[in-house]
């Protein structure tokens, strides 16, 4: 992708310009919100995870989307960086900004995989 439109301005990437430049590479670490969804799978309030990707969630729009009950579960350290989110109403929605698969090994499941697995098992259950 060459050129996209932002409102009323047409932006394009130069060969030597930043825009698309900014790929977070590597291991990166996040604080997890107490009493989280995703605290309780960890079972801690710190990680460190490993990305590949060039985008971010917006966190201008963080207000709108936690009065829909979204939580911003897990920030990055300086609390800039939405790392996860989570409705905690819902049997299993949590969204992470990293990569489990890298972490995670058949016989020794990424906490976020066995998570879901155990989500899925329980609503299997009740229908």
């Amino acid at each position: 992708m060459t050129e996209w439109a932002r409102g009323n301005e047409m932006l394009r990437r130069r060969e030597h310009g930043e825009m698309g430049g900014t790929m977070r590479l590597g291991a990166y670490p996040a604080k997890l919100k107490p009493g989280s969804r995703a605290a309780e799978l960890y079972g801690t309030t710190e990680v460190r995870e490993r990305h590949r990707h060039r985008y971010e969630v917006n966190v201008h729009y963080r207000q709108q989307l936690e009065a829909t009950g979204l939580v911003f579960s897990g920030m990055s350290p300086d609390d800039v960086l939405p790392e996860v989110v989570e409705y905690p109403d819902h049997p299993w929605f949590v969204g992470v900004q990293y990569h489990p698969e890298y972490m995670s090994k058949p016989f020794a499941p990424h906490p976020l995989f066995a998570g879901f697995i155990e989500a899925a098992v329980k609503k299997a259950r009740l229908a």
